[in-house]
C-alpha cells in the first residue's frame, strides 16, 4: 500500500523580502505600508511647516521669498490632509477593523493594495512640483480661481495627484463597507461593532459621497485651464464663486472624514484606561452619524464674506451650531466614562484625555467661527489657523498617536518604553499649545493667514508661535524612535490582553497576531 504525500499547510507563512510588501494583500501589511508612509509625510509636511515658521519668527523677509513661502503652506496643507491623516486612520482601519469583527482579513484583499501603491506615485507626482519651472502650487489648497489658474508646470502635476488620491480613498472606503458588512464574525451584530469600526464605516460613506465633488471641481479647473471652458472663469461667463460652493460641498465633510474615526480611537481607550463600559454606546452611534449629515449641509459657512443673502447666512449659521449637539453627545459620555472609573494613566489614556481637552478648544472656536457676524472679523486672520490647528493636530494626529500607543504591543509583541511615551507626549502637550494657542491673539488682533511678513505689534506672539513649533517638530522624533525600538523587537514581552481593561477580539489574538488573522470564525460573547 503506498503512501500519497499529502501537501503540508503552512497557513501562518508568508512571501519574504521586497516581493512580500509590493505584491502583500495582507491587512496587516498593508496597514503597516499605510502607517509608514503617512509617518514619513508628517515629516515632508512637517519640515514645510518649519520653514513657514522659521520664515515668520520675525518681521521682515528672513529666509525665503514670498512665492516660495506660499508654496510651503500649500503643499504642507495638502501633505498633511491627503498624505498623513488620512492614509494614518487608512493605516489603523486596516489593521484593527478585521480583527475587531472576527473577520480573516480584508473583503478586497487586491484592492487594498491598489489603493495603498497609487499613493506613492500620487505624492511622487506633488513632490516633484518643488523642482519645476515656476515651482509648486502656491494658490492654497483650496485650489482657488483664478489664483491657483496662473499655476505653471505644476498645475496638471497638481491636478492628476488629487484624482490619484481621490480614487485611492475611494477604493479604501469600499473595501471597508464592504468588510464590515459580509465578514463580521456570527452573532457579531452592528450593535456589538467597537465604536472604531462604527465611526470608520461612517466615515467610508462620507469618503464616497466627498471625493468625487472634489474630482469634478479639479477636472472642470483643468478645462478651464487646457480647453478653453469657462465653468469659473467671469470673463467666459463662468463664476470663481460657484467653485467655493463645489469645493466646500467636498471640504466641509473632509474635515470630518479627518476626524470621525479619531472619535472611534479615543472611543476604544478612554473605557479601557477607565475599566468601565463606554457609556452612551448606542448615542455615541448616532451622534457620528448625525455629525456626517449634518457635515453636508454647512458648507458655507467658509463662504459668509463672500456675499450671499441674509437667509443663507442664516441657514448655515444655524445648522454649523447645530453641529455641536452631537459632538456634547460625545464628550459627555467620554466624560461619563471616566466618571467614578478605575483611572490609571498610562500613555494613550494621556493622549486621548488630551485629545479630548484641546479637541473641545478647538470645537469651541469652531462655534465662534460659525457665528456669521463674528465671522466677518475672523475670517482669513491667524484665528482661522488656530482653531483648525487644535482640530487637526491636537483632534486628529493626538488621536492617531493615542491609537499607535494603544495598539503597537498588540501589533508588534512588544511593550513600547512608558518612560519615552509619557515624555514624548509632554513635550508635544506643552508645545503644541505654546504653538497653537497664541494664533488666537494674532487673529483676534487682526493679523492676516498666508503672509509671509507682518506688522512688528505681531513679532512676540509670532516668536513664540515658532518656538513652540520647533519644539513640537523636534518632539516627534521620540516617536519615531519609540516605535522603531517596539518593532526592531526590543521591550518586555506583551501579553495577549495587554491592558488590564482592554476587551474585544482584537485582544483574544496573540501579540504580534498570527499573519492571517482569524483562520476560524471567533466565538462572540
Amino acid at each position: 500500500m503506498t503512501e500519497i504525500a499529502l501537501p503540508q499547510h503552512h497557513e501562518h507563512e508568508h512571501p519574504r523580502g521586497i516581493t512580500r510588501w509590493l505584491f502583500t494583500t495582507n491587512h496587516k501589511d498593508i496597514g503597516t505600508l499605510y502607517l509608514l508612509f503617512a509617518v514619513s509625510m508628517l515629516f515632508i509636511g512637517g519640515s514645510f511647516a518649519m520653514v513657514v515658521r522659521a520664515e515668520l519668527f520675525q518681521p521682515g523677509l528672513q529666509f525665503v521669498n514670498p512665492h516660495f513661502f506660499n508654496q510651503m503652506t500649500t503643499m504642507h496643507a495638502l501633505v498633511m490632509i491627503f498624505g498623513a491623516v488620512m492614509p494614518a486612520f487608512v493605516g489603523l482601519a486596516n489593521w484593527m477593523i478585521p480583527m475587531m469583527i472576527g473577520a480573516p482579513d480584508m473583503a478586497l484583499p487586491r484592492l487594498n493594495n491598489w489603493s495603498f501603491w497609487l499613493l506613492p506615485f500620487a505624492f511622487t507626482l506633488l513632490l516633484s512640483t518643488l523642482f519645476m519651472p515656476g515651482g509648486a502650487p502656491a494658490g492654497g489648497w483650496t485650489m482657488y480661481p483664478p489664483l491657483v489658474l496662473q499655476t505653471g508646470m505644476a498645475f496638471p502635476f497638481l491636478i492628476f495627484a488629487v484624482h490619484l488620491m481621490g480614487i485611492s480613498s475611494v477604493m479604501g472606503a469600499i473595501n471597508v463597507i464592504t468588510t464590515v458588512f459580509n465578514m463580521r464574525a456570527p452573532g457579531m451584530s452592528y450593535t456589538k461593532l467597537p465604536l472604531f469600526v462604527w465611526t470608520w464605516v461612517i466615515t467610508a460613506f462620507l469618503l464616497i459621497a466627498a471625493m468625487p465633488v472634489l474630482a469634478g471641481a479639479v477636472t472642470m479647473l483643468l478645462t478651464d485651464k487646457y480647453f478653453g471652458t469657462s465653468f469659473f472663469n467671469a470673463a467666459g461667463g463662468g463664476d470663481p464663486v460657484m467653485f467655493q460652493h463645489v469645493f466646500w460641498f467636498f471640504g466641509h465633510p473632509e474635515v470630518y472624514i479627518m476626524i470621525l474615526p479619531a472619535f472611534g480611537i479615543v472611543s476604544q481607550i478612554v473605557p479601557t484606561f477607565a475599566r468601565k463600559p463606554l457609556f452612551g454606546y448606542t448615542s455615541m452611534i448616532y451622534a457620528v452619524a448625525s455629525i456626517a449629515f449634518l457635515s453636508f449641509i454647512v458648507w458655507a459657512h467658509h463662504m459668509f464674506t463672500v456675499g450671499m443673502p441674509l437667509a443663507g447666512e442664516l441657514f448655515f449659521m444655524y445648522s454649523t451650531v447645530l453641529i455641536a449637539v452631537p459632538t456634547g453627545v460625545k464628550v459627555f459620555n467620554w466624560i461619563a466614562t471616566m466618571w467614578r472609573g478605575s483611572m490609571t494613566f498610562e500613555t494613550p489614556m494621556l493622549w486621548a484625555l488630551c485629545f479630548i481637552i484641546l479637541f473641545s478648544i478647538g470645537g469651541f472656536s469652531g462655534l465662534m467661527l460659525g457665528l456669521a457676524p463674528a465671522d466677518f472679523q475672523y475670517q482669513d486672520t491667524y484665528f482661522v489657523v488656530a482653531h483648525f490647528h487644535y482640530v487637526l493636530v491636537t483632534g486628529a494626529v493626538f488621536a492617531i498617536i493615542a491609537g499607535v500607543y494603544f495598539w503597537l504591543p498588540k501589533w508588534t509583541g512588544r511593550m513600547y518604553d512608558e518612560r519615552l511615551g509619557k515624555l514624548h507626549f509632554w513635550l508635544s502637550a506643552i508645545s503644541v499649545n505654546l504653538l497653537f494657542f497664541p494664533q488666537h491673539f494674532l487673529g483676534l488682533a487682526g493679523m492676516p493667514r498666508r503672509i509671509p511678513d507682518y506688522a512688528v505689534q505681531y513679532a512676540e506672539w509670532n516668536m513664540l508661535s515658532s518656538i513652540g513649533a520647533f519644539i513640537f517638530g523636534a518632539s516627534q522624533l521620540i516617536f519615531v524612535y519609540v516605535v522603531i525600538r517596539a518593532m526592531s523587537g526590543h521591550g518586555e514581552q506583551a501579553t495577549d490582553q495587554v491592558w488590564e481593561g482592554a476587551h474585544g477580539l482584537e485582544w483574544t489574538l496573540s501579540s504580534p497576531p498570527p499573519y492571517h488573522s482569524f483562520n476560524e470564525p471567533p466565538k462572540v460573547p
